[in-house]
């Protein structure tokens, strides 16, 4: 009987390490393929990066900024001949040549420059925010190259039309021709 007990003991332990080795080669299947098996910890897996496309899009969006507050765009466009239109509504005929000139191209001109000095100071920043991301962001993920370039680029645009629309607003750059 000692024998028999020891012959079950014997087997039992053989069908226990079959299911060991079955498993462990599931295990590895699935770990080849890339699933994970249920209760499975991720710590030894690899942390998952982030790919940059906000960053490279920020950085596009601060040059695109830039460039406008350069030309004026769209809406400095609308806001100037607002400008205008109003001047021309409020001034009477009556009005001193000088009157009439501020009214209606000095208002337009300085609501030019403010919508150009809004955009520069929006791609200032963005621009900025996109420098700064990665000493927020995860440790030893360096930024792309092109992205800071970008960025950058972005900055430098912004403060131009910052500097530029300053000039036009305070009269300093193609001030108003004076009427005496």
């Amino acid at each position: 009987m000692a024998t028999k007990t020891a012959e079950g003991a014997g087997t039992d332990t053989g069908a226990q390490q079959d299911e060991t080795v079955a498993e462990t080669a599931v295990t590895e299947e699935a770990q080849a393929s890339g699933q994970r098996e249920p209760g499975e910890e991720t710590a030894d897996a690899e942390p998952r990066r982030a790919s940059g496309v906000g960053q490279g899009a920020g950085a596009v969006v601060s040059a695109a900024l830039g460039l406008v507050s350069l030309n004026g765009g769209w809406v400095g466009t609308v806001a100037s001949a607002r400008a205008q239109l109003m001047g021309q509504l409020k001034t009477s005929s009556q009005a001193g040549v000088a009157q009439q000139i501020k009214a209606v191209y000095g208002d337009a001109w300085h609501a030019t420059a403010l919508w150009a000095g809004l955009f520069a100071v929006a791609a200032l920043v963005v621009g900025v925010g996109v420098l700064a991301r990665p000493a927020f962001g995860a440790p030893g993920r360096p930024q792309a190259p092109w992205i800071k370039s970008v960025a950058w680029g972005g900055v430098a645009l912004g403060v131009v039309g910052l500097l530029l629309a300053a000039l036009k607003y305070s009269d300093a750059l193609l001030g108003l021709p004076s009427a005496g």
